[in-house]
């Protein structure tokens, strides 16, 4: 039994950064393009936002990290969505990533990073092909 419906993506800022213009811009393309948005504002625990995306029966986890600390949120994020026996939700990522970091977060489970100057065209495309897949 297949899964119809738009896709539905959790948008999300995890930690203690502040700036969320991106996400915001991300979150719009997204939901220009057909697909049904949760965002869910600043300063989210790793907890908040997997608890989001599983009540709101979400296909994918879109993180924006601008501080640094994208290494600590995304596992957490990942380690929590396997303790809630929910891995079929992606999670892809985007912010100040430094490529050392890109292939480790990968491994980890991370489906994909995009880094700034990334378009909105690619991470919405590369959503529509990823995410839900028939």
């Amino acid at each position: 039994m297949g899964v119809t419906g738009p896709i539905r993506v959790v948008v999300a800022k995890p930690g203690l950064d502040g700036h969320d213009r991106g996400a915001k811009v991300i979150a719009r393309a997204l939901r220009d393009a057909g697909m049904e948005v949760i965002y869910t504002g600043l300063h989210q625990t790793p907890e908040q936002i997997v608890d989001t995306a599983i009540q709101e029966d979400a296909d994918a986890i879109g993180l924006s990290i601008l501080s640094g600390a994208h290494n600590t949120l995304f596992v957490r994020v990942l380690e929590l969505l396997k303790e809630r026996d929910a891995e079929d939700i992606k999670v892809f990522g985007g912010g100040i990533i430094p490529e050392d970091d890109i292939a480790p977060l990968k491994e980890k489970g991370v489906a994909e990073i995009f880094t700034p100057g990334a378009t909105t065209t690619a991470i919405v495309d590369w959503v529509n092909t990823h995410v839900r897949q028939a």
